[in-house]
């Protein structure tokens, strides 16, 4: 049900209370599909008005459920207890009435549609009175002095004979709530729902047709004197991208790049490849579909015509197979190798990415192969069969760097205290190994003994450089980098603090020759 339809219901209700017609409005209020807070408790109000007390206590559930800080709600269905005898229970609902009304001496309702005004003191009252059935009368002249903080002149005698009656320990009358007084709906929202006529109604000002009376929406029609003299010739068909088709068979995609389609739609093929995958366009979105999954159709004025009649079988033929290693669109990895090399336009940054090339496919161990990830100036991968002894090792790794093995260190951890030699457990080494995966760190000799080409060229860094890439060399303002080899005319190699690597030669200046 829509809330326009609910809020109509409920102003509906309410006309028939104010006629005193509470049985109609009772039956229109349960007749309203999910009611929200207010709407369960004006149905819980006449049930209790009729004496219905289980059907006014699942109201006034319900209410409570939907709005947990609606005060009067917990108000009525301690009232609904009382009537009930379960006094225990009224204590509780009048209790998280008072926690509802956060201190504040009453809270008026009308704002919200009601009109009334609920009392701190009321639900003192009816506390007290609720513990005297208990026999808890101290407990209730306690809750009577408390009310009397919270009084207003208009309830001062109610609350004195209250008292009174308790200190003779007798029982007293209970303040209750005007059952026949509802939440009623948002005037504003009810005086929407009558029609209103805006526009209002339609006259001819002017008209290329005498005497042309007619009021209304209507397009206006052309008038002719004589018929035409030949069939109008027919518009030309918008040009579709692709070849039209129809779906045979319900395909899911299984990867990003596919496209899920079912039997019916038309799709357009952009383009067919080999391997039976169709590249087609539907709805605005592109992707593969199998062709063998398609039929083609014939474009005409009058529509869209299939080539063959006959319907589909029900089972679907099977999926092709996709080519593995290249995804459409996507180039090969020379292709985006020479692309990296172009871009950085260094020898350094085409070594590291051959590194990372050759790294990658030796990631795919053997059955006894091993990869070790080695952590140098640069992160490379190398394979050799597990078990293999610590001179084997270096030599492979040696080879990988083109150094030689006797320049090679290598270590367990970061740590520098953890040097291999030959004389290391190699057994242990591999027994340790996971997933056939091993990693070390290495340094060689050549990073702290680096010979430059030229004695005499010292540099002086200008500016601090921080490596964004593993050849790359870090400095601060003021180093001395020693130059190497010159790369291009934008970068340059040294060695500074130890350590090797390239760096853009803006970045530095020549030092004096007297400083030499």
């Amino acid at each position: 049900m829509s809330f326009l339809d609910t809020l109509r219901q409920w102003d509906d209700a309410i006309a028939c209370v104010d006629r005193n017609d509470l049985t109609e409005a009772l039956r229109i209020f349960l007749a309203i599909h999910q009611p929200n807070s207010k709407i369960c408790f004006n149905i819980g109000c006449l049930q209790l008005l009729n004496q219905n007390l289980d059907a006014a206590e699942k109201a006034f559930d319900s209410s409570i459920c939907k709005d947990e800080h609606l005060a009067v709600a917990f108000f009525q269905r301690g009232i609904t207890f009382y009537k009930m005898e379960r006094y225990e229970e009224c204590v509780g609902d009048f209790q998280l009435a008072l926690k509802a009304l956060r201190g504040n001496q009453l809270i008026d309702y009308k704002v919200l549609g009601l009109r009334y005004k609920l009392y701190a003191c009321e639900v003192l009252h009816n506390m007290a009175l609720a513990e005297a059935h208990l026999g808890q009368w101290e407990k209730a002249q306690k809750n009577l002095a408390k009310a009397l903080e919270y009084k207003t002149d208009a309830k001062v005698n109610i609350i004195n004979r209250a008292m009174q009656s308790t200190l003779k320990q007798k029982v007293f009358k209970a303040v209750e709530f005007p059952s026949s007084v509802l939440f009623r709906p948002n005037k504003h929202y009810v005086a929407e729902l009558e029609k209103k006529d805006y526009l209002g109604k339609a006259k001819v000002v002017a008209s290329v047709v005498p005497q042309d009376q007619f009021s209304g929406f209507a397009p206006l029609q052309p008038q002719v004197e004589q018929e035409p003299s030949g069939p109008k010739e027919p518009e030309v068909l918008r040009a579709l991208e692709g070849d039209p088709h129809v779906v045979l068979y319900e395909f899911l995609p299984e990867t990003s790049d596919e496209l899920a389609v079912v039997p019916g739609n038309i799709v357009f093929v952009l383009q067919k490849g080999s391997d039976n995958w169709a590249s087609v366009i539907f709805n605005g979105r592109k992707g593969l579909v199998p062709y063998n999954y398609l039929e083609r159709l014939e474009m005409s004025l009058g529509g869209l015509q299939k080539e063959r009649s006959e319907p589909p079988s029900r089972i679907p033929p099977t999926r092709p197979e996709r080519k593995q290693g290249l995804v459409r669109g996507e180039s090969s990895s020379e292709d985006l190798q020479q692309k990296v090399c172009n871009q950085k336009n260094n020898k350094s940054a085409c070594t590291k990415t051959s590194l990372n090339a050759s790294s990658l496919q030796e990631s795919q161990p053997a059955d006894n192969s091993c990869i070790v990830k080695v952590y140098h100036t640069f992160n490379f991968a190398v394979s050799l069969a597990s078990g293999s002894t610590y001179k084997t090792l270096v030599e492979k790794i040696g080879k990988k760097l083109n150094i030689s093995s006797l320049s090679v260190t290598l270590r367990l951890t970061s740590d520098a205290t953890s040097a291999m030699s030959e004389d290391t457990d190699m057994e242990s080494v591999w027994s340790g190994v996971q997933s056939k995966h091993l990693t070390l760190w290495c340094s060689t000799k050549e990073q702290t003994s680096v010979k430059p080409l030229n004695n005499d060229i010292v540099l002086v860094a200008l500016h601090s450089y921080e490596s964004t890439n593993p050849e790359d060399l870090s400095f601060n303002p003021g180093d001395e980098i020693t130059l190497i080899s010159k790369i291009n005319q934008d970068w340059l190699e040294g060695q500074s603090n130890g350590n090797t690597g390239i760096f853009p030669a803006s970045f530095v200046e020549k030092r004096p020759a007297n400083d030499q």
